[in-house]
């Protein structure tokens, strides 16, 4: 069987700023704007080239998702928009991931905290503190999707913006 990889990506920082907004419909504020493309950015210098994405369809994590997928040529439309990541716990999150077509090799999930994190540390091999805005786990599994399960997973990396400044 494959080695497959599990992309687990923060949406970029978003904005408070408009109270009167739901906070499904939280845009991307001015860094998160420009740090979701710079990821894109560094996942292709990585080759990291996703069989499928899925997101949230919260406001900011579709953009996210968009910005990346851009810069990794891959084709926006194809993106799944998936409502249970929307401020879903890591169970909801393993659940999806659990239902991955096996022909995909590779997957990328654009969601929330405090999901992502919990679900890294429950599935990975390395426990993290927290997956800040715009980060990115990277995990290898050598299990089918649907076998993913306590650390089933091993850390290849963590990127996020703050690396970099």
């Amino acid at each position: 069987m494959n080695l497959k990889t599990l992309y687990l990506v923060r949406h970029a920082k978003s904005d408070w700023s408009d109270q009167s907004l739901t906070d499904f419909d939280r845009p991307l504020n001015k860094s998160g704007k420009k740090d979701a493309p710079f990821m894109g950015k560094v996942l292709r210098e990585k080759e990291v080239a996703p069989d499928i994405i899925i997101s949230s369809p919260a406001k900011r994590a579709k953009k996210t998702a968009i910005e990346i997928a851009e810069k990794l040529n891959y084709t926006v439309e194809r993106i799944i928009f998936n409502e249970e990541l929307y401020d879903a716990s890591s169970k909801e999150i393993l659940h999806i991931v659990k239902r991955i077509d096996e022909q995909n090799n590779s997957a990328m999930i654009f969601g929330h905290n405090p999901g992502l994190t919990l679900l890294n540390n429950y599935i990975s091999n390395k426990y993290i503190d927290n997956i800040p805005t715009t980060g990115i786990v990277a995990l290898s599994l050598d299990v089918k999707w649907s076998e993913v399960d306590k650390f089933s997973c091993k850390q290849l990396f963590i990127e996020y913006p703050k690396l970099y400044r």
